[in-house]
């Protein structure tokens, strides 16, 4: 019998198990993929993110896998243009956007590296219940073969379409509809930095990533999603021609050298994130549109937070719901800013927010401190602090 085991291998369940298990538990990583393996994704760090992967030991690994260092950004809408960099955090600056083929890999690494056994190709099929509480899992082995794992908590990091929150009966808490759809790819010899640019209807995300390769992404109105998809192509090399035309001339001078991935399943959510037995992590317990690059981050900081409140308390009943009730509550108080950040831009209606950000254009503190309130490294309410209401007034 295990401690725990966490369901999904990736950016919110690796990092989980791997702190477990430097707490003593005897923890199983299970995961349906092989890897290295590929995933949709916007592949963005934000400061908090890196600052964790410095503190578990693993930004070294990253470092080393060729993943283009990232010291600048820049956010351009009509009448506007920003350029900066979010503050740091716990002395990381640096920001990186590795392939998922690179980065759950070194994740997965570190969790075996701390004691976690780790199966791939492993796919759990079900829950095991007893008097109402989970204490295991029912899982199929790469040889076909069913077998059952039980455990004192079942921690779900098995993405948006989680079997964990669906057999547990994790409800949706909150929910909003799909806003946006989203279509990108890689681009070689396109020079760029981490860069942003938004019209009305359109936003446009460029990212340096692995083998000096530049992860080029368009959004789109979740209303146009049946038509884009039918012409994909057309649809993003517009966008991005529109929107921004010096961009444009560098992807022409470019190439690309992938196809075009995409999806319009841009979930908006907080699910229920405990019960008797079982918790969720990442986008098993909360979802938000990819346009602000939050996914990865929030994962890191949500296995941090699990753990941290669960401590040495596992195997104590009354401590384990009460530190599970922090934890769920923890989530409401560390994400809801970000949630609701992340469907403002993802309405794509620069106007008001392009009249903000023309009164920071002359103050290179806040144009920074603005990029700190979507990296994490300085909350909204210190950022709309009296210095800025002052200068609002004042404009």
């Amino acid at each position: 019998m295990y401690d725990v085991i966490v369901v999904g291998a990736r950016c919110a369940g690796a990092p989980a198990a791997m702190l477990f298990a430097r707490q003593g538990y005897r923890v199983l990583l299970l995961e349906k993929a092989q890897f290295p393996r590929d995933t949709l994704s916007s592949h963005y760090i934000h400061q908090p993110g890196v600052a964790l992967l410095g503190q578990w030991g693993l930004l070294d690994e990253l470092r080393d896998a060729g993943c283009q260092p990232i010291n600048h950004q820049s956010y351009e809408a009509p009448g506007v243009r920003l350029d900066g960099f979010s503050l740091p955090v716990d002395g990381y600056r640096t920001t990186y956007a590795p392939r998922r083929f690179v980065l759950d890999p070194i994740l997965a690494r570190g969790a075996v590296a701390s004691g976690v056994e780790f199966r791939e190709s492993c796919a759990v099929t079900d829950l095991l219940f007893e008097g109402g509480r989970v204490v295991g899992v029912r899982c199929t082995t790469p040889s076909g073969t069913e077998v059952s794992e039980r455990a004192r908590l079942v921690v779900g990091a098995d993405g948006m379409r989680s079997l964990v929150a669906r057999k547990a009966g994790a409800q949706n808490v909150v929910e909003h509809p799909r806003m946006t759809c989203t279509y990108y790819s890689y681009w070689a010899d396109v020079p760029a930095h981490f860069e942003l640019y938004e019209r009305q209807g359109r936003w446009i995300g460029v990212i340096p990533t692995n083998d000096d390769l530049t992860l080029i992404m368009t959004y789109f109105p979740q209303s146009e999603f049946s038509e884009v998809r039918t012409a994909v192509e057309p649809a993003y090399m517009e966008a991005v021609r529109t929107t921004a035309p010096e961009l444009y001339e560098r992807m022409s001078a470019g190439k690309r050298v992938e196809q075009l991935y995409g999806t319009g399943q841009q979930e908006n959510y907080f699910r229920k994130a405990y019960g008797h037995g079982w918790a969720l992590l990442g986008d098993a317990v909360h979802h938000k549109d990819s346009i602000t690059a939050r996914g990865i981050t929030d994962a890191f900081m949500q296995a941090q937070s699990l753990v941290e409140h669960i401590g040495k308390e596992l195997h104590d009943d009354a401590a384990l719901d009460a530190a599970l009730q922090r934890y769920e509550d923890d989530l409401d108080d560390d994400f809801a800013d970000f949630y609701q950040s992340a469907l403002n831009v993802a309405e794509l209606k620069p106007e008001g927010r392009a009249e903000l950000l023309q009164k920071l254009a002359g103050s290179q503190d806040l144009v920074d401190r603005y990029f700190s309130t979507l990296s994490g490294a300085c909350s909204f309410d210190d950022f709309y602090n009296t210095e800025l209401l002052e200068l609002l007034e004042q404009s």
